[in-house]
């Protein structure tokens, strides 16, 4: 098959820049693509907390012009760097009053940007002036996200008939359906682009721009995180408004579960926790759990269950049903320990209970990546009960260090883990259906008291889980399916 050449634009990537697992893909699926055979190319904003010294970045000669419709036309520098670990190129676009500011998307006190819209269609112009600049035909143009929702639009529109985007075809990741980008009409405008494309079934949303709404409408193909989650997104209880949209594009939509870097993610070889383990020899996890009782100021005990949490202390997550049930599950002969941020009373609530169950519940508010790693490997379960989640990452790390996931069946979280079946004993985690206190409540109960009356059961679950595998390698392939796709659809459309 012939080589692809793919230009993936997203506003956030590892290590650059991270504020979700959009940045984790966007850092890690170009360098998959790239062992597959193909060109593959980065373009991002650089925000202030990009250091161009550390990552050994190198200005590239001249200026890219930004057209930018009622705006007039922008100037931006560009900046060359790799993706660490490979050579794939990362493009930086440097503008000062737009991306120069201490935060991605918001200002320290979590305000969204008032001017979100201007900088990311700024952005998406430059994406695609980049590539002229660069010389750079791409055969796919990746947008991610709302934040280059416009790109689809813009090859549809502005660049319609450039000869040098002839042939280039469109692909839309909605990594999470919740942020759409909403602003007022004025923004088509600032596109540069024509008013007929400001209605119903475009770009119109309640009367003003939904930038995610016109990159799903034209998109050659869109996909997302998860099998699971391209089906829930097509119902009013997970398509935040769009589920009429998306239902409408049915057909070009494609479910791929995210891979997992192994080389970061694996316990026979981490050098973040205490001891290695595998399938082969167990003994490294009693070690680690001890370690993560000691590090906690838990009791030291191998018999109790120890349960772990790392996330983002947000609504999504489930943390309003955790803080509804945890003085239940602290009923039972358990241990818990929590790692994140997030939302302030979340914080102060989890900080407050370590009082309450001294040596039994232990909490660190912020992010530590050595935590996150050292709980994975210490922990027996790990509890994720997510109101939606269109893959999710940490019960799949979870699975590799033979933590048993207890989870939401929801989006990726439903694909990745596969029920505890008694009867024959199989199963790699423990899934809840409803989104209640009770329904979480009896789900930890089950899985608790199956490791105090079936070890054995739990041994044969920490095998199977631990042989799991969901690498970047299979991903990247399903992702060029939908690349060649997309080029098919986009010369059957067009000619």
């Amino acid at each position: 098959m012939h080589k692809l050449n793919i230009l993936l634009a997203a506003s956030e990537v590892v290590p650059f820049a991270k504020s979700g697992g959009l940045a984790d893909v966007a850092g890690a699926l170009p360098k998959a693509l790239h062992a597959l055979g193909h060109d593959v190319r980065v373009v991002m904003p650089r925000y202030y907390i990009v250091d161009r010294e550390k990552y050994g970045l190198r200005k590239l000669d001249g200026v890219l012009g930004i057209p930018m419709g009622s705006m007039g036309d922008r100037w931006a520098a560009v900046y060359e760097g790799r993706l660490p670990g490979s050579e794939v190129p990362v493009y930086f676009i440097e503008h000062d009053a737009m991306f120069g500011r201490k935060g991605l998307y918001d200002d320290e006190h979590g305000y969204a940007y008032i001017d979100n819209d201007n900088r990311f269609i700024l952005f998406s112009r430059a994406v695609m002036e980049l590539a002229k600049m660069l010389d750079f035909r791409p055969d796919i143009l990746h947008a991610n996200d709302w934040h280059t929702g416009t790109l689809p639009l813009l090859l549809n529109s502005a660049y319609v008939f450039d000869p040098f985007f002839d042939g280039t075809a469109s692909v839309m990741t909605i990594h999470n359906m919740q942020h759409q980008g909403r602003y007022y009409r004025g923004a088509v405008d600032v596109m540069g682009i024509s008013w007929n494309h400001f209605n119903h079934y475009e770009l119109e949303d309640h009367g003003g721009v939904n930038m995610l709404k016109g990159g799903i409408v034209h998109a050659d193909a869109v996909t997302t995180v998860s099998g699971r989650y391209a089906q829930e997104i097509q119902t009013p209880e997970f398509g935040w408004g769009l589920h009429d949209v998306v239902r409408a594009h049915a057909g070009k939509l494609h479910g791929i579960v995210n891979g997992v870097d192994y080389d970061e993610w694996n316990p026979a070889a981490d050098p973040l926790i205490p001891a290695a383990f595998d399938t082969e020899d167990m003994a490294g996890k009693s070690v680690c759990k001890r370690e993560l009782q000691r590090q906690f100021g838990l009791a030291e005990r191998d018999d109790v269950a120890l349960i772990g949490l790392v996330g983002r202390l947000a609504e999504q997550k489930g943390i309003g049903l955790i803080a509804g049930a945890v003085g239940r599950l602290m009923q039972m002969d358990i241990q818990i320990v929590l790692l994140g941020t997030g939302e302030k009373w979340a914080e102060h609530f989890f900080g407050d209970l370590v009082r309450h169950y001294p040596g039994r519940f232990a909490c660190h508010i912020g992010y530590d990546n050595t935590l996150a790693h050292r709980i994975e490997a210490g922990s027996d379960f790990f509890l994720m009960p997510s109101l939606f989640e269109p893959c999710g990452l940490n019960q799949i790390y979870s699975l590799r260090y033979g933590t048993l996931p207890i989870v939401r069946a929801t989006g990726g979280l439903d694909d990745t883990i596969e029920n505890y079946d008694p009867a024959s004993g199989r199963g790699t985690g423990f899934k809840c259906y409803d989104a209640t206190v009770d329904a979480l409540v009896g789900t930890v109960a089950w899985a608790v008291d199956t490791w105090y009356r079936n070890p054995e059961a739990i041994a044969a679950m920490r095998r199977e889980a631990m042989t799991q595998c969901f690498s970047w390698e299979a991903s990247a392939s399903a992702y060029v399916d939908v690349y060649r796709r997309a080029l098919e659809a986009r010369r059957r459309d067009h000619h």
